[in-house]
């Protein structure tokens, strides 16, 4: 019986070792494939949102096309949207993408 006890007893030495590289793999992974990429959108959003200044054209999240009119001290935008028709706005509620895409296609028409 004393020979089975030390054969249950004893384990493979690398086991533990190989699990925690898995894991450290996988995490590295997952900050690579998901996490870098949102924060490096997150970061080139704030910098369009904190350039943006008077004659800008932009597009909110919700899809409303403006001219920057007025870029005010609280954090908001005075958006026209029509000739002598104003929204005022968060500055975050504009879409850098739709905004990039606006532009895009008003250089290429030109």
């Amino acid at each position: 019986m004393s020979t089975l006890n030390y054969v249950l007893l004893q384990t493979p030495g690398g086991g533990g070792m190989v699990q925690l590289l898995l894991m450290g793999g996988i995490i590295i992974v997952f900050w690579l494939f998901m996490i870098r990429p949102q924060a490096k959108k997150a970061k080139e959003q704030k910098k369009f949102v904190e350039n943006m200044q008077k004659g800008d054209k932009v597009v909110t999240i919700a899809g409303i096309h403006g001219t920057v009119n007025k870029v005010n001290e609280d954090g908001t935008l005075q958006l026209e949207v029509s000739p002598g028709s104003y929204l005022k706005i968060e500055k975050s509620s504009i879409s850098m993408e739709w905004t990039a895409n606006l532009n895009k296609a008003a250089a290429a028409a030109k």
